[in-house]
């Protein structure tokens, strides 16, 4: 009898499991028909069959919640790193030109000229300086970013999410843009039918 009982829940978790796919598969084929065209021709119904199973556990949501959220943060640590390397050139300009003034007002008026050229050559230095660490500071921020979208497609491929593997690839890493936005959407619509429910 027991063994009647349990084969009876597989089924009807089964049952459930496959009617929940059918959803999330009919919801996904909706989101597509609101993406450029171009892209829906890349994703097959084998490619949004295979999302929907991946996403049938929830697990796939909670991964994706937790990578935006480490991907804002970071952003905003790597954007924190940059004001405060701008502020300190605006300090650095500031006490250039104070040691300007000051050097100009105690000079005789003879050595300006002179004076005034050499202080040239210190701002160009100081601008040339400060435009090798802007320069260096935004190359650190891209790789910075680079990495995290390469730990991102990782983790979304070893989760079994169709469609993601590291690539570079401008048009595959915009299908992948696209494909996250097809979870978030699901996600968002999955939140707003749960609070229709309370």
């Amino acid at each position: 009898m027991e063994r009647c009982s349990g084969a009876l829940e597989e089924a009807a978790d089964g049952a459930r499991q496959q009617e929940r796919h059918y959803q999330l598969l009919s919801a996904l084929q909706g989101l597509v028909k609101e993406l450029p065209s171009s892209f829906q021709q890349r994703l097959s119904y084998t490619t949004l069959s295979d999302l929907a199973l991946a996403l049938l556990d929830g697990t796939v949501f909670e991964i994706v919640q937790g990578l935006l959220e480490i991907q804002h943060l970071t952003e905003k640590s790597l954007y924190n790193q940059r004001l405060r390397l701008q502020n300190e050139h605006r300090v650095l300009r500031q006490a250039l030109r104070q040691k300007h003034q000051e050097a100009q007002q105690a000079c005789r008026p003879h050595s300006l000229p002179v004076l005034q050229a050499a202080q040239q050559r210190e701002i160009e230095a100081a601008e040339q300086r400060i435009r090798e660490e802007q320069r260096a500071m935004d190359q650190k921020i891209v790789l910075e970013l680079d990495r995290k979208v390469a730990d991102q497609q990782s983790t979304l491929e070893k989760a079994g999410v169709a469609g993601f593997y590291v690539t570079t690839n401008p048009q595959e890493l915009t299908l992948q843009m696209n494909l996250l936005e097809l979870i978030r959407k699901l996600q968002q619509r999955g939140r707003q039918a749960g609070k229709a429910a309370l």
